[in-house]
């Protein structure tokens, strides 16, 4: 399957509502209003010093989104999300390596790149074991509030610029705590 990622654009205001009401985002938090979407796009919070986004297109139809936030830190973050109809099928591992390359690449200060999910997503979980370098660095217990009032742990993996150019896997040391 051939997969592209494409910088949205202003322009590109009425495929990004429809791309993000059009179906439910059981793992993402809150509730979509178009007009708040506009809004933002207009305000530049899409596409700004802090923050890009790209259509994820696979076969030249817009399959998903990723935005990456926080780019002017060292520890940068995404949003990550695959259409129903896309998901299942790959994309997710394409856009988490792509996006990972593109920060490393094009953003030498970046050290490292984080991303969290609900405990509960499997699917993103399983592309984060199976990305070559993500590493499980953390668990939120009810950390992530759910449209219906419940909190989900979160959970968060992140990449080290060092494990990406070396190809290599440095795990968290997870047995650090004192003795009483």
């Amino acid at each position: 399957m051939r997969i592209e990622f494409v910088r949205l654009s202003p322009g590109d205001a009425e495929a990004l509502v429809g791309f993000l009401t059009g179906e439910e985002w059981p793992f993402h938090a809150g509730v979509q209003e178009p007009e708040a979407i506009r809004r933002r796009l207009a305000e530049g919070r899409y596409d700004d010093e802090e923050t890009r986004t790209f259509w994820i297109l696979a076969e030249g139809r817009r399959a998903g989104l990723v935005k990456l936030v926080d780019l002017t830190d060292d520890t940068p973050m995404f949003d990550l999300r695959v259409g129903k109809e896309w998901r299942g099928r790959g994309i997710g591992s394409a856009a988490l390596a792509w996006l990972t390359s593109y920060l490393f690449t094009e953003l030498p200060g970046i050290r490292r790149v984080e991303g969290q999910t609900r405990q509960d997503n499997r699917a993103m979980r399983a592309v984060f074991r199976n990305s070559g370098g993500y590493v499980k660095e953390a668990h939120y217990r009810q950390a992530w509030p759910a449209p219906d009032g419940t909190h989900h742990d979160a959970i968060a993996y992140a990449i080290l610029r060092d494990d990406w150019l070396s190809g290599t896997v440095t795990p968290p040391d997870w047995h650090d705590e004192p003795a009483a």
